[in-house]
């Protein structure tokens, strides 16, 4: 069965964000499933499909806002208001719908449509119901939007924010009940999103790289603590000034925290221990330096990386209530909680006292679930039978 994986940018094999990561693990469960995947979208400039044999690339797009000209961005307002259509989802209107089915109708024949996210889905809709679908919610993204607005700094912006929440649940209504099946990344979206049947949906634990990582033996520590993200995304950024304006306070002069990452102008901390480093070459060996991994989301909806990544590596780390929705599965060198000053002294208690734990088996066991998950949605698309994809 051949399906095809309609998303705003392709994969170029870098998976340097939450968005790439996932998108990854998706696509090789379906594979394992044994359906056939050509994935259609957009390319970052100057970044080629990693797997050209099976992409369709509808051109190269920067679609990030925080990099765009003040031009730029009016110019996208300015087609958003025209076409109806939100902020996200116009960046990537550089081809018609037309141009779109044309490059569909080209990919041969096959037999339904994976609709990952509302970005791609929510800018082609009008192309893409010819066949049956399954969506695959990242986020509850119009709740995301309400976060940001209430957030916002500016009333331009909290304007903005709203628009887009209110165009959001319209097209996640939309997406969901014209689906054949759902799935979302964490439990209590289902709910969100109307589909908490078992039915209707299913939640994909995922998984950040495809095999268990191995035992690299004694880790070096560089710093108390490492935290890296894409901090230009507002649900990440709301989770750092959170870190940085509760938390941060509350730990010691000489406790030491690194800060990878873009980081969005007027970020900063007086704390002496702070220190922002920028982008770093390996995402993994900067995180394995820190003595422990704050996991500091306080906003949006899905699954958090980030989480995933650290429990995969049995690392030892303090992580707020929200930063593990989505996952069933916490280990034992994990502490949560909500406090600031909690979470200030749980940090300085594991940075003193190193536990790291063997993550291979949390891997283990998302992969069983994420392949039960997908078999599960393939059947409702009706792309399994007898438990081989036709």
């Amino acid at each position: 069965m051949h399906l095809l994986f309609a998303t705003s940018i392709v994969p170029d094999g870098a998976l340097a964000s939450g968005y790439e990561i996932a998108n990854a693990a998706i696509i090789e469960a379906l594979r394992r499933a044994g359906a056939r995947v050509t994935v259609i979208g957009f390319s970052w400039p100057g970044k080629p499909a990693a797997d050209p044999e099976n992409t369709i690339v509808l051109g190269a797009i920067d679609v990030r806002t925080e990099s765009a000209s003040a031009l730029q961005k009016l110019a996208w307002v300015g087609k958003a208001m025209r076409m109806g259509l939100t902020f996200a989802s116009v960046k990537l209107r550089v081809v018609s719908a037309a141009d779109v089915h044309a490059a569909i109708e080209h990919a041969g024949p096959f037999d339904g449509y994976v609709l990952n996210s509302v970005q791609f889905a929510g800018a082609f809709e009008s192309v893409l119901g010819d066949r049956p679908s399954i969506f695959v919610a990242h986020n509850v993204e119009h709740r995301s939007a309400e976060e940001n607005a209430a957030a916002a700094g500016s009333v331009l912006q909290r304007w903005l924010f709203r628009r887009e929440a209110r165009l959001l649940e319209v097209m996640e209504k939309r997406l969901c009940r014209a689906a054949r099946f759902v799935f979302t990344l964490a439990e209590e979206d289902r709910g969100a999103l109307g589909v908490a049947s078992d039915d209707r949906s299913a939640v994909l634990p995922l998984v950040t790289r495809a095999a268990a990582p191995a035992n690299k033996g004694p880790r070096r520590i560089d710093c108390d603590a490492a935290l890296i993200g894409t901090w230009t995304w507002q649900p990440n950024r709301i989770g750092l000034d959170w870190f940085l304006t509760k938390v941060v306070p509350h730990l010691k002069a000489d406790f030491r925290v690194r800060i990878a990452g873009n980081m969005p102008s007027g970020v900063t901390s007086t704390h002496p221990g702070i220190q922002f480093v920028g982008r770093v070459p390996d995402a993994q060996a900067f995180v394995r330096g820190g003595a422990v991994a704050p996991l500091i989301s306080t906003a949006g909806s899905g699954v958090q990386l980030k989480t995933i990544e650290t429990f995969e590596l049995g690392l030892p780390s303090v992580a707020t209530s929200r930063s593990l929705r989505g996952i069933g599965y916490r280990p034992q060198n994990c502490v949560v909680t909500d406090d600031p000053v909690a979470f200030a002294s749980a940090l300085e208690a594991a940075a003193a006292d190193v536990r790291d734990v063997d993550g291979s088996a949390f891997h283990r066991r998302q992969v069983r679930a994420l392949d039960a998950a997908v078999r599960l949605g393939l059947e409702k698309l009706g792309v399994v039978r007898q438990g081989v994809a036709a």
